[in-house]
């Protein structure tokens, strides 16, 4: 049986939905989230930004907050939903409320909301100097921009038959913050035979097409090692809580960095990163980055789908380093 069902139009325009015991409703200004014991009210705007990315990086790794109250936590396969999980004050009063579901079911539900939430012009993977307002009754819609597919490289991007580079020829300008990059592209001289094995791209110009910010994508694999670049601007819509180390290099201009517990939210560290720093974000924490302009980020991610329990059994250190 289904988790999930969708219920009719409110006087706005827009459904409602229903996950197991999550009701969600939205009105002109916010998303309005029930729980048995419990309620919530998020911007509409920080909540489809959010929505978009758990959607579309299929709740990515550990857990997604959406603010300091209600998120998911990915379990690969299985998907916690909670309000109040992750916020001291809900877990000192014992309020917070979660359930386990389907991940299937919950994507369905989160993927059809955001269809029907969305209206014409807004793109919650864009930057807001880029797009429009997601306020007001509804009309329209935008799955266009909603539908676009993460870019997942199975060795590298540019490969015969792997994911194509970007161009003007498949609707990739470039940025208009990135209008210095140098858009040449290398020379490969391969010795015949090895025209598939050797390969190498303009990995900034690559970057400064991207039509997304806050969205990691794999631009190379090498086993369970994977290079996810990304761009980005204003803030990261959720705040991430790890369940594995994070690698980040930042590649051009900079990124100021809120760290807190993974559990509590109590700060732990503030991180201004500027082109050429490197930083290791631990396994227990969550992490919420700021870019003052549009900037690149190498984020280096480690697939090792053990890692989760080894960290969450201390049979590993939270911290990669120990200085």
């Amino acid at each position: 049986m289904s988790d999930a069902k969708a219920d009719g139009a409110n006087d706005y325009g827009y459904r409602r939905f229903t996950l197991s015991k999550f009701n969600f409703e939205r009105d002109e200004y916010f998303a309005h989230i029930t729980w048995p014991g419990g309620s919530h009210t998020i911007s509409v705007d920080r909540f489809l930004r959010a929505l978009m990315r758990d959607v579309a990086w299929n709740f990515f790794y550990g857990t997604v907050n959406f603010d300091e109250v209600f998120g998911t936590t990915n379990h690969y396969g299985t998907v916690d939903v909670f309000g109040g999980l992750y916020n001291a004050g809900y877990r000192a009063r014992n309020k917070q409320f979660v359930e386990t579901l389907n991940g299937d079911s919950v994507r369905s539900t989160f993927a059809a909301m955001l269809e029907d939430w969305t209206n014409e012009g807004f793109d919650p993977f864009a930057a807001p100097e880029e797009t429009g307002t997601p306020f007001g009754a509804k009309h329209g819609s935008n799955l266009a921009a909603l539908r676009r597919n993460r870019v997942v490289a199975q060795r590298m991007v540019g490969l015969k038959g792997d994911t194509p580079l970007r161009s003007d020829a498949n609707g990739n300008p470039v940025n208009r913050q990135f209008s210095d990059v140098d858009q040449s592209e290398p020379e490969v001289h391969a010795e015949p035979g090895f025209e598939n094995e050797v390969h190498a791209f303009n990995f900034f110009a690559y970057l400064s097409r991207s039509d997304v910010t806050w969205n990691p994508s794999i631009t190379s694999a090498v086993k369970n090692s994977l290079l996810c670049p990304t761009t980005e601007e204003y803030m990261l819509p959720i705040i991430h809580g790890n369940d594995r180390v994070e690698w980040f290099v930042q590649l051009s201009d900079e990124i100021h960095w809120d760290v807190q517990d993974r559990e509590t939210g109590a700060p732990r560290a503030r991180v201004v990163m500027k082109p050429g720093d490197v930083a290791a974000m631990p396994a227990n924490i969550r992490h919420q980055g700021y870019s003052p302009r549009r900037s690149m980020l190498l984020v280096w991610e480690h697939n090792d789908s053990s890692l989760p329990e080894l960290y969450a059994n201390k049979k590993l250190k939270p911290n990669p380093v120990d200085f």
